[in-house]
């Protein structure tokens, strides 16, 4: 109960005090407080993904595509540099999971490639001639024509989906005997929300870490509709405009962050 109080009171501090600041161009606007970015992205804007053969910073896809805003997004394997997430752009797969020998011969992976292979995604629609975005489990239908999407997880909203997307796993007796992605520990966070049609983008920094029930909860806090985590950790990173590139350790450095797999941009 206690920690209900002081969560929500961070909350409360955060939204208080938190002065939205613009860009002229794409309407973009964000906000940062007590360690975290807060961007929100109006509705029908074009949002694309980006993939690379050999790793890079999301600084250098913020220089080369030209963007207004740059994230990073799915996971991927550092050592054979292989996605661990779907991508998809212009409605063409640029990435599989599938493709990842690392993850192919896992046994442990593939046992439970019902739970791996079907982690969320943050999807971006056609219909109707208007964009719109939602963010569902990988084998979801499509709710008009795919443009482009990253899968990563977990879903935060609606629900929670840890144990579904095989981020624990626990055993008889309930206690968690597995751990993906430092769910259950603080560190910095890459989420992604919708809210009346707008995306909303969370950069939380290490300066702010939080645990993943700690993130469903900014999410919950902020009324976001549906929400799920990006790659976080060590590779949570944010490029906007000319003047803010922000890694992990949340301040603005010449730190070029880590080098990464693939990108959401704005352009």
């Amino acid at each position: 109960m206690k920690r209900k109080i002081l969560t929500v009171l961070i909350m409360c501090l955060i939204m208080a005090t938190s002065v939205f600041a613009a860009d002229k161009n794409r309407g973009i606007k964000y906000n940062f407080k007590n360690g975290i970015y807060h961007f929100v992205i109006p509705a029908n804007t074009k949002i694309e993904f980006v993939s690379t053969d050999k790793l890079t910073t999301n600084a250098d896809i913020h220089k080369q595509t030209g963007a207004v805003l740059t994230v990073n997004a799915g996971f991927f394997d550092p050592k054979n540099q292989k996605t661990i997430s779907f991508i998809y752009n212009d409605g063409m797969l640029l990435e599989s999971p599938i493709e990842n020998e690392n993850l192919v011969m896992n046994s442990t992976i593939m046992d439970n490639w019902d739970k791996v292979g079907n982690r969320t995604e943050f999807r971006v629609m056609m219909k109707d001639d208007k964009l719109h975005y939602d963010i569902v489990p990988h084998n979801a239908p499509y709710d008009g024509k795919l443009v482009g999407s990253a899968q990563a997880g977990p879903m935060l909203l609606p629900d929670l989906r840890l144990e579904e997307e095989f981020f624990i796993v626990r055993n008889e007796e309930g206690r968690v005997v597995r751990e993906s992605a430092s769910v259950l520990h603080k560190c910095a966070r890459t989420l992604i929300g919708i809210k009346d049609g707008n995306v909303h983008i969370f950069i939380v920094t290490t300066a702010h870490p939080m645990t993943i029930f700690e993130a469903r909860d900014l999410c919950k806090y902020y009324g976001l509709e549906k929400a799920m985590a990006f790659d976080g950790g060590s590779s949570t990173s944010v490029d906007f405009r000319d003047d803010l590139h922000v890694i992990s350790i949340g301040i603005k450095s010449d730190d070029t962050g880590r080098r990464l797999k693939s990108f959401l941009v704005v352009k």
